[in-house]
């Protein structure tokens, strides 16, 4: 996801870069109708691996968990990545048509300017929230508070245990989480 970051990021500066290119120094659109094929067609694949990307994500998300839950909570952060791309991807695709479109309905190039700039805006906020959203799974994510205290009652449940003093955890994977705790014993 780290690649993901830096590509969204460097995509949207360059976007950006080309928007204001094209805000300076306009020029008119030729062959307007194969830019339009290609992003009818891309809208329509974009929107086929966003819907298997639901799917998949609907296996492992908690019935009633909202997706902007999903995306902040899940363990491994493959499928809000894909999520976050895909709709990205399918939002992006969209500014494109707008400025493609207008561009060519209104004969004037600065809406292509425009829809050129919202493409960049939009990789670096999806950047930025990859960003926010993975961070503690790239430094590491302990326990839940209900995980925690139920692993404490476990630990001091034991009749060997006379007192945790310390407690660390840390998500290794989705469904692994490792535990170390300092024990005084009886």
């Amino acid at each position: 996801f780290v690649v993901s970051i830096i590509l969204f990021s460097v995509g949207g500066i360059f976007s950006i870069y080309e928007g204001v290119d094209k805000l300076t120094h306009p020029h008119e659109l030729e062959n307007v109708w194969l830019p339009v094929l290609v992003l009818f067609i891309a809208i329509g694949l974009e929107s086929y691996s966003l819907r298997t990307a639901i799917h998949e994500s609907n296996l492992v998300r908690t019935k009633g968990q909202s997706w902007v839950s999903f995306v902040r909570h899940a363990k491994a952060p493959e499928l809000p990545v894909v999520l976050l791309e895909d709709v990205a991807a399918l939002t992006g695709l969209v500014f494109a048509l707008f400025g493609v479109g207008m561009s060519w309905l209104t004969g004037n190039p600065v809406y292509d300017a425009i829809g050129t700039l919202m493409i960049g805006t939009l990789l670096i906020l999806v950047a930025v929230t990859l960003g926010i959203e993975t961070k503690s799974l790239l430094v590491g994510e302990g326990a839940t508070r209900a995980d925690r205290d139920r692993i404490v009652t476990a630990i001091e449940g034991g009749d060997e245990i006379e007192r945790l003093i310390h407690l660390k955890t840390l998500y290794l994977g989705p469904d692994e989480l490792m535990v170390a705790g300092k024990l005084g014993f009886a």
